[in-house]
């Protein structure tokens, strides 16, 4: 059973797509990536986020980044966007972010496929207290690595 869907606008958004489905793999959390388009086939987004069953999205867009706003209406289930860079990075953003009352989208930053997976993971672990063991694990380990860190440089 899928747990995270991970949409894209279009194919060239395949390098943000792969930094979340590694976080999420390195979880053992299932996740499944498909490309659709809020615009150029809006019928495809309305059918995977409608029979795809995850408890989670993750929404993938740069421009007007319209993906995440369409999919959170089809949806009950959370919505992640992530915003893609490019020549104006503030549109995408500023389209993630900015969504209009009632539909909620969750927000990370340009082209942080990382952060968005580490989200999905949180929200997945308030009903799994194994993904949350493992989420405790990782940001121990996110600590010692500071730690090491400063000693390197001291």
């Amino acid at each position: 059973m899928v747990k995270v869907q991970i949409l894209m606008g279009s194919k060239s958004d395949i390098e943000v797509a792969e930094k979340a489905k590694s976080v999420l793999e390195e979880f053992d959390v299932n996740v499944a990536m498909s490309v659709a388009s809020a615009h150029r086939t809006p019928a495809r987004v309305e059918d995977i986020v409608k029979d795809c069953g995850a408890d989670v999205f993750i929404a993938i867009a740069g421009l007007s980044a319209a993906l995440p706003g369409v999919v959170a209406a089809h949806t009950l289930r959370p919505v992640i966007g992530i915003p893609v860079s490019g020549k104006l990075n503030m549109d995408s953003l500023l389209s993630v972010v900015q969504m209009p009352p009632g539909i909620p989208v969750a927000g990370v930053g340009l082209d942080r496929g990382e952060n968005a997976a580490l989200l999905a993971v949180q929200i997945l672990a308030v009903a799994d207290r194994e993904l949350e063991k493992k989420m405790l694990e990782y940001r121990e380990k996110m600590a010692e690595k500071v730690v090491k860190d400063s000693e390197e440089v001291y």
